[in-house]
């Protein structure tokens, strides 16, 4: 699998002039017209944050999903989820916007907490045609906007982004939204963030390192029984579920775009023997480590 991608990275693939040297932790945002970065994008994570209205063909691949893009589409990506994008035949339009973790989190209200960042939720919406007009508009604008002089231009890019993002969220159910901060959420919320950090696993020393409820109980300090009960109210599933579900999509991607051998995969991910990460794999799966990789050669 490629490693992650980092804005620097991101502006040498497609060889944008640099002005400044970008320094680790400070806010950064820009805005692109679409047509002006016609490649494919290759399958990896990005060490950032895009938002995309897409206005063309194409294949978008993330996670465990291949979607084919007919259709106008807003798309969300965040640092943990890889994606691949293979513009499709005809005429390729819109707008793309980038920003690093430091400008997600400069304020109070942080991009990072609205749903479609999340590692869980719905990242591909198809806005209807006076959406798609409205979208587009605000993408102009902060365009415009970025190109400017003005001192606070970030805060008004933010603020342009936050209605970009809840034009996604009127088209999902709203009970999905609810973001009442109880105990329970805070804690699911902590949880959650924790389960999130352990990956990727792009390396064969990057060892996984809390692998059970009770593992991530003691870290966040909280009773076994509360932190279950709490995951479960608040998302409908069990701790051990969110564990498993993350651990198999991250299996199933070093199987699918790395050449580690299957006991390595393993191991990294908290199997102390190839046995055990079979029978996991193939419980949630239906399929051997070695019958996926082997379909995908």
């Amino acid at each position: 699998m490629n490693r992650s991608e980092d804005i620097p990275s991101f502006y040498q693939r497609i060889k944008y002039p640099l002005q400044e040297r970008l320094v680790p932790g400070t806010p950064h945002v820009n805005v692109f017209e679409k047509n002006a970065c016609r490649v494919t994008i290759p399958y990896s994570r990005k060490d950032y944050y895009k938002v995309s209205l897409i206005l063309g063909k194409g294949t978008l691949e993330y996670a465990d999903r291949t979607l084919h893009i007919d259709r106008p589409a807003l798309m969300f990506s965040n640092p943990l989820i890889p994606y691949y994008w293979q513009p499709g035949p005809g005429e390729q339009h819109g707008w793309f916007c980038i920003f690093n973790e430091a400008f997600a989190k400069q304020r109070s209200e942080m991009l990072t907490d609205l749903p479609m960042f999340q590692l869980e939720s719905d990242r591909v919406f198809f806005p209807d045609d006076k959406s798609v007009e409205e979208i587009s508009y605000l993408f102009r604008k902060m365009l415009e906007e970025n190109q400017s002089s003005y001192v606070q231009k970030q805060d008004v890019l933010r603020n342009y982004l936050h209605l970009i993002v809840h034009y996604a969220i009127k088209m999902q159910p709203a009970q999905n939204y609810d973001h009442d901060m109880n105990a329970s959420a805070r804690i699911t919320s902590l949880f959650l963030e924790l389960l999130s950090r352990q990956f990727p696993i792009d390396s064969r020393q990057n060892e996984l390192k809390l692998k059970s409820a009770k593992d991530f109980a003691r870290q966040l300090s909280v009773h076994i029984n509360h932190l279950n009960r709490a995951v479960k109210e608040v998302t409908g599933k069990t701790t051990t579920e969110h564990i498993a579900s993350r651990i198999l999509l991250e299996a199933t991607e070093l199987l699918r775009h790395s050449d580690w051998a299957v006991s390595e995969i393993g191991y990294c991910l908290g199997f102390e023997y190839p046995g055990y990460f079979n029978t996991f794999y193939k419980k949630h799966t239906g399929k051997t480590p070695k019958e996926v990789r082997k379909v995908i050669v």
